[in-house]
């Protein structure tokens, strides 16, 4: 069977050195190349095509993101962040490089990581981020990636229905390539919208703690996570994420945070919020599953359906990964499977009008 072909990208020699020599204690992976710079990781994916790309977010001459989003529009390569960056700024780099179709992110190895753990998490990244079918990024190509939303010049709220005759809470689950279908999804839905929207994102501490500012830069909307507590109908809206490491969970009107186990290995869940929403709201709701590996959210979007709430999947062709919308539809949890461009503005017909 043939290698996976690795391009390392990082510009510290120590960490580049150590990457490689992990790499090369697999004998199904082999480095095909190294680059210290953003633009020879261009020129050598170009030339090389590589099956999976290690990309560093500070890099010099040209940085991570901008490799990112020119290899995504042009050449699009499955691509690992590997990166020790946490403070806020440099989180928001890693927010945009996922934006733009990198694929996932993992941490770099510390000098206290010596139990071989890491070494067993960078090799599987590789190999499962390498099996992963891209698709190329248009946004990427122009350069949206980063830049704060267009403001709509009309909003529709004003000729909206009253809030008895419309859907109350928007609902969203996503995971791999999730940054990026939010985005796209939240640009179609006018600030101040009269619903709740909650969110439920795979991403791994430490890179989850400032998505929520990041979303509300990229959007408009006013996004945090939440503490519990929030009444839902004050809440109209708002845009609320499940914390890193806490189940979201709607009950009695109010949200409330879990630490009960994870579900399909994840914590938040997506089950769990839809779940909830199907017990507490019913046919108040608007929920879709985006893209995302594995089968978290199908059957919470099953549960959903059945309670009578409006429930949409996002198609293959637009699917970063199509895992967890694939398994909604094969469960018939999805009323509506709908290419990425579509989805934001089908749930907000449904939010206004509360009807199909």
């Amino acid at each position: 069977m043939a290698k996976i072909r690795v391009l390392v990208v990082e510009d510290s020699l120590t960490v580049r050195k150590r990457l490689i020599e992990v790499i090369g204690m697999d004998s199904d992976l082999e480095v095909v190349a190294e680059a210290d710079n953003g633009r020879t990781a261009i020129e050598l994916c170009r030339t090389l095509r590589p099956d999976v790309i290690t990309l560093d977010m500070n890099l010099p001459v040209m940085d991570g993101v901008s490799a990112t989003e020119h290899i995504m529009g042009h050449f699009p390569t499955p691509i690992l962040i590997v990166s020790s960056s946490t403070n806020r700024g440099d989180l928001f780099k890693t927010y945009d490089a996922l934006a733009a179709g990198a694929v996932d992110v993992l941490e770099k190895p510390r000098a206290e990581d010596t139990d071989g753990a890491w070494e067993k998490r960078f090799l599987a990244a590789i190999k499962l981020v390498s099996r992963i079918r891209v698709i190329t990024h248009i946004r990427a190509r122009l350069g949206s990636v980063g830049r704060a939303p267009v403001a709509r010049p009309d909003s529709p709220i004003v000729s909206w229905p009253p809030p008895n005759e419309a859907r109350s809470v928007i609902a969203l689950g996503a995971s791999t390539g999730g940054p990026g279908a939010l985005v796209d999804v939240l640009r179609e839905i006018p600030t101040g919208v009269d619903a709740t929207l909650l969110v439920v994102l795979h991403i791994d501490e430490p890179f989850s703690s400032a998505f929520a500012d990041w979303l509300s830069v990229q959007t408009g909307h006013p996004v945090a996570y939440a503490r519990g507590g929030e009444a839902l109908s004050a809440a109209r809206g708002q845009i609320f994420m499940a914390p890193p490491g806490r189940h979201l969970v709607v009950h009695a009107g109010k949200l409330w945070l879990s630490s009960e186990p994870e579900r399909h290995s994840c914590r938040p869940s997506v089950d769990v919020l839809f779940e909830s929403l199907a017990a507490a709201c019913h046919r108040d709701v608007v929920a879709c599953l985006l893209t995302g590996m594995g089968r978290d959210g199908a059957e919470g979007l099953l549960a959903l359906r059945r309670a009578g709430a409006h429930t949409i999947a996002q198609d293959e062709a637009t699917s970063v990964i199509y895992g967890m919308p694939r398994e909604a539809a094969l469960l018939g949890a999805a009323q509506r499977i709908l290419p990425l461009n579509e989805i934001g503005a089908a749930m907000l017909r449904l939010t206004a009008k509360g009807n199909g």
